[in-house]
């Protein structure tokens, strides 16, 4: 995960997705937009987007936030992921520097954990603009077979515009 979200920050190439829908969210007044693959099944939620991988072995959503929401947003995140029976070993958090990516500003904390079915990878990044919105991308991938999604979730993470 740590490895995948670092890329991400890293490669400077222009998506390449076959079988893809770009989402605007929220639909009604669009903050946002994100490319992520048909067979990920993406949809709106309330806040944002959420999408799990065709073998489920990945969740991702983006939520929208703002000064004012942003630590409700980040931790209904964590608490969708406590609900869902995902623990993470503080001890293991690592964080990126703020780096650029399509003009926005991002960094993110990465963690080992586990789930009901072993250990996986946990993940936030927190995507900011010179505008008043955010968004908090959340991600839980079980190790071993996340990997063979990294240029999913890459393509995704360098796919995300703010449309403000």
């Amino acid at each position: 995960m740590y490895r995948t979200f670092a890329y991400a920050l890293i490669v400077a190439s222009i998506p390449a997705f076959a079988d893809a829908a770009t989402m605007k969210f929220p639909s009604d007044a669009p903050v946002a937009s994100i490319t992520i693959p048909d067979s990920w099944q993406p949809e709106e939620t309330e806040t944002g987007v959420q999408a799990t991988s065709s073998d489920s072995a990945i969740y991702f959503s983006v939520d929208v936030a703002d000064s004012k929401s942003m630590d409700k947003v980040t931790s209904d995140a964590i608490d969708f992921l406590a609900k869902s029976g995902v623990t993470v070993d503080v001890k293991t958090q690592k964080e990126t520097p703020v780096t650029e990516v399509n003009g926005l500003q991002m960094t993110t904390l990465d963690w080992d954990g586990k789930d009901a079915d072993g250990p996986v990878s946990v993940g936030m990044a927190f995507v900011s603009s010179t505008g008043e919105k955010a968004l908090v991308v959340t991600y839980w991938g079980t190790k071993g077979d996340e990997d063979k999604h990294d240029a999913e979730i890459t393509d995704m993470m360098m796919s995300i515009k703010m449309t403000e």
